[in-house]
Parts: structure tokens; sequence; C-alpha cells
């Protein structure tokens, strides 16, 4: 069985508030805009109807899962709620109080870092770029054996015996896992030895194509029957299977860049509590 973290699927529902909840800074309202771009009117204020397309916009991993409509009709009370709070905040003069002014000064400069740090980053990577770290990779890769297997997992070794005694018969290994398995993920599709549980990998690499095991294979999870179908040797990733993940790494390395850029262009003194000048060390 493969090696995983037992967790929940987030529910698109839940994803969307936490996302939208944290946008709280809307634009200007236009109070003329036709009621057909309108969203909603709080106390006579618009929320428009663009707000919410800017905030879908601006949250890729929601896009990428809930359509506008959807998104548009679970979130447009957060939209209200905000600004209800808003509204709220301006009537007891927050604005005006020192503390806003403090945090206001931390709030503009992290902004500003965050759209500086994205636009360098946006500069660094590039196609060209992507393409020499996978070249990389697929230089420096290693074919592996790798397996395509089915399991059924069960509670007891005995029931695990009643479907081994089930396959001698002739029953089909798909329908004995409809009927026993308690993973419903049957079929774990290729996999190397160390994506394994140790106990599940030393029976699995060392059985033939078209083979099930004769015996129950004991794990954390329970007890195993295994069926291999195929076996061969493992190839690189094509590129767009990677291409998140090595887009992330050169935007990893672009951070490390700017920021050794900016060191080395800047005069630092840092002190002590003393008060005192720390030597810089090389």
């Amino acid at each position: 069985m493969k090696k995983r973290i037992v967790g929940f699927t987030v529910t698109a529902v839940a994803v969307i508030v936490v996302a939208v909840a944290s946008y709280v800074s809307f634009k200007v309202y236009n109070a003329n805009a036709s009621d057909k771009g309108i969203a909603a009117k709080v106390n006579g204020e618009v929320i428009t109807v663009n707000d919410l397309k800017q905030s879908y916009a601006d949250h890729p991993q929601i896009k990428d899962r809930v359509p506008f409509e959807e998104f548009y009709a679970k979130t447009l009370d957060v939209f209200v709620n905000s600004k209800l709070v808003y509204q709220a905040a301006q009537a007891a003069r927050i604005e005006e109080t020192p503390e806003y002014q403090r945090q206001l000064v931390t709030a503009r400069e992290d902004l500003a870092r965050k759209l500086y740090l994205e636009k360098k980053v946006d500069e660094k990577v590039t196609d060209e770029a992507v393409k020499k770290l996978y070249n990389d990779y697929t230089s420096k890769f290693e074919s592996q054996k790798e397996i395509s297997a089915k399991h059924i997992l069960v509670e007891t070794e005995d029931k695990a015996e009643e479907v081994i005694n089930k396959l001698n018969k002739g029953e089909k290994f798909d329908r004995l896992a409809q009927e026993y398995s308690k993973d419903q993920a049957v079929d774990l599709g290729y996999f190397t030895k160390d994506m394994m549980v140790p106990e599940f990998s030393e029976v699995a690499f060392n059985m033939k194509k078209g083979e099930y095991t004769k015996t129950p294979v004991k794990t954390e999870f329970g007890y195993h029957v295994i069926l291999v179908e195929d076996a061969r040797a493992s190839k690189p990733l094509e590129l767009k299977e990677i291409e998140p993940q090595l887009k992330n790494m050169v935007s990893q390395q672009a951070i490390g860049e700017i920021f050794e850029d900016l060191r080395n262009s800047a005069k630092i003194e840092r002190f002590g509590l003393d008060g005192k000048l720390i030597p810089e060390t090389k």
C-alpha cells in the first residue's frame, strides 16, 4: 500500500470562504454602475460583480476547482459582511487611531515587498529556466523497476485467505475487490519499490506479471491480496506533468538570488543590544 498521509478532502465551500475572507480590500465602487453589474448594495455602497470576478481571478486554486457561478453564490455574503464591518470601522473612526496608522505603514511595506518580489520572480521564471531545470532532471534520472498492481485490503487474515481461495477457484479479482476491499483505491497504478511500505514491496516486487499472492500480506493497514499486472523500467516524467513543481523550484531559486543581489549591493550594519557594531562574518 502506498505511503500516504490519511487526511480529508477540503470542501469547495470551505476553501472559498477561507480564501475570500482574506480579501478585505475592496475597490472604489461606482455608485452609478448599471444594476446589471451590481452584486449588492450595503447601506447605499455598491459591491460590483467585477469585484467578485477579481477575487475569483486572484485565487487560481479556487478557479481551477469551482465555476464562477458557484463561487459567486457562495461568497456574495462574505463580501457583504466585509463591507458591513468596514462601514462600522469607519463609523468608529478606526482609521484615525494611532494603531491603525501604525499597521497601515506595515501593510504598505508588506504590499510593496510582495509586489516587488512577484515582479522580479516573474522575470526569472521563464520557459527557458524551467526547460533547463527539466533537462537537468532528465539527465540525472536513474531508471528503476516499477510495477503496476491491484490489491484487496481486508481487516483479518482469515478474510484475506477467503479471498485467495475464491481466486484459486477462478473468481475475478475486480469482482472480489468490490465485495471485500476496504480500500476503494484497488488499482494502485505504477509505482517503484520505495513508494510502498516495506512489507508490501518485498512481496510485490518478487512476483511475476499476472501473479497474485497465495498467502495474505500483512502491513500496518491490514491484510492484502496483491495482483501484479505489469512490470517495466521507470521513465522520467513528462515536462507537463511536473511543470508546476519545476516552476516552484525556479521561483525559490530566484528569491534566493534576489536577496543575494540586494545584500551585495547594500551597506548593512548590525548592532547588538549593547549598541555596539556587530562585526561582519564571511
